[in-house]
């Protein structure tokens, strides 16, 4: 009998494999961030899954939906165009099932994300010209076309026109927070730049609080909403095209971040929360300063902090960093 119990319990608490790791993140309430307000607010720890990232989510979804349709064999070889976190993710679990990866990325990846790709055993791709918007997105997709047309195994996974992409936030991030979350949500915020977890966590969210709102944070410079097209220094935030899986009518409200406002936002959270996030959680305080002061008293906001803080000591947390984009910003305000 207790021969069984424990294989019982193990069967319980051990994992098989780095990916079963996946999910389960925590929520915290950021109850020291705006103290004097009258709003909870609810962050999902997803920089707390072993590669460091949501993108785990859809990099696991993705890969063993592949192999169990068929559409991903043996002697796949899966291409990406990724500013590093779904690098990192493919990585970890292509490694699992022994597959060949390529990463396309460009200048502007961390040099963190950079190493642990190369750790990983991904293959690299770098571009270098950016494109007509001053970002390197459409360059990297022209580049894994390139890479595609080559090899007859290739697949790319395009994340940005996935429909796995959503579905693995609708099934894992947003089906977690629904058990997760106490009583009601008013208010959705999420960073976008393939927009597949705004959709999934959103559209989740909403079978159970049908009157919630949507926000989306994106960044200044993006054309995800159809802002003009701007040079921006951070990754894993924003975009150079508009994600074919993005429905912007399941989008209530958009608020636009700079770097600069992204990179404070990162050290108040640190500093008040203890909380180390990257880049795109920076944006998402940045925005709740502007948002608090238009929500009613009571209000009670979800969002997620999307990756670590590690993989941006080179950028919002390094000072000399940002005091070249202090430079640029005073530059740019004496011009005009």
């Amino acid at each position: 009998m207790s021969t069984l119990i424990s294989s019982e319990l193990r069967d319980r608490t051990i994992k098989q494999s780095v990916a079963e790791c996946i999910g389960d993140t925590p929520v915290v309430s950021l109850k020291r961030l705006f103290p004097g307000k009258d709003v909870d607010i609810f962050a999902k720890l997803e920089y707390m899954n072993p590669g460091g990232s949501m993108k785990d989510r859809p990099a696991r979804f993705i890969i063993e939906h592949g192999l169990k349709e068929g559409t991903i064999t043996p002697d796949t070889h899966l291409i990406e165009s990724t500013s590093g976190n779904l690098g990192i993710a493919l990585a970890m679990i292509t490694t699992l099932f022994n597959l060949k990866l390529t990463c396309v990325v460009d200048p502007k990846i961390s040099p963190t994300n950079l190493k642990i790709l190369k750790c990983l055993g991904a293959n690299i791709d770098m571009v270098t010209e950016p494109d007509e918007h001053g970002g390197y997105l459409k360059t990297r997709i022209k580049r894994v076309n390139e890479l595609t047309d080559k090899d007859q195994n290739a697949l790319w996974i395009n994340q940005y026109a996935n429909e796995n992409n959503w579905k693995s936030h609708y099934y894992g991030t947003g089906s977690e927070l629904v058990e997760q979350l106490p009583g009601k949500i008013d208010y959705f915020l999420a960073p976008v730049s393939t927009s597949g977890s705004i959709m999934g966590i959103g559209r989740k969210l909403r079978e159970r609080f049908p009157d919630m709102k949507v926000i989306a944070v994106d960044a200044v410079g993006s054309i995800i909403f159809n802002s003009p097209p701007a040079n921006r220094e951070l990754p894993g935030i924003g975009a150079s095209r508009v994600p074919e899986i993005l429905n912007k009518e399941e989008i209530d409200d958009v608020v636009h971040v700079n770097d600069y406002e992204s990179a404070l936002g990162c050290r108040m959270l640190l500093e008040t929360e203890g909380i180390f996030a990257g880049g795109s959680s920076g944006s998402i305080i940045a925005a709740l300063h502007k948002l608090l002061p238009s929500l009613p008293d009571g209000s009670r906001v979800v969002t997620i902090f999307p990756d670590r803080g590690d993989r941006y000591l080179d950028l919002v947390y390094d000072d000399e960093w940002l005091g070249k984009l202090t430079s640029q910003i005073e530059k740019l305000r004496g011009e005009k």
